[in-house]
């Protein structure tokens, strides 16, 4: 008997201290004014090292849909980030160009509008001790 108590009583103390754990910050991402219901909507979470030089930290997917989208990223811990979007509207995982260099698929990123490709600087935000929402739109 005592040792079922003993049992029960560590099983109760483990639950007890992961439920007092956090695990980092969840940013959950709007993207408004989505054109079409083709391809994906690619959203990518980076630092300062990642930013327009490839793969972001996280990755998140989903179908796009016409009109509104949301994306989520979860366990987020503290620093500072950027999140670019791609509406990758032929399925192919990457942005498409025109002859011009000019994309040929809508994109966003957090942060101000600036003119010319997006920078860290313009786009990043600092993730503390809450979740964030943003809402972004193409």
């Amino acid at each position: 008997m005592r040792i079922a108590a003993l049992i029960l009583g560590l099983v109760l103390t483990s639950f007890l201290s992961n439920a007092q754990e956090k695990e980092g910050m969840t940013l959950t991402v709007t993207i408004e004014n989505v054109l079409s219901n083709e391809g994906k909507i690619i959203g990518a979470l980076h630092i300062e090292g990642t930013f327009m030089k490839g793969a972001g930290i996280a990755t998140e997917v989903v179908d796009a849909k016409k009109g509104e989208v949301t994306l989520t990223f979860t366990n987020v811990e503290p620093g500072t980030f950027a999140i670019m979007i791609l509406h990758d509207g032929n399925g192919n995982n990457r942005m498409d160009f025109e002859a011009n260099g000019m994309p040929k698929e809508s994109y966003a990123t957090t942060g101000e509008l600036v003119f010319g490709p997006p920078n860290f600087n313009s786009a990043k935000f600092e993730v503390v001790d809450n979740d964030l929402d943003f809402r972004i739109r193409f």
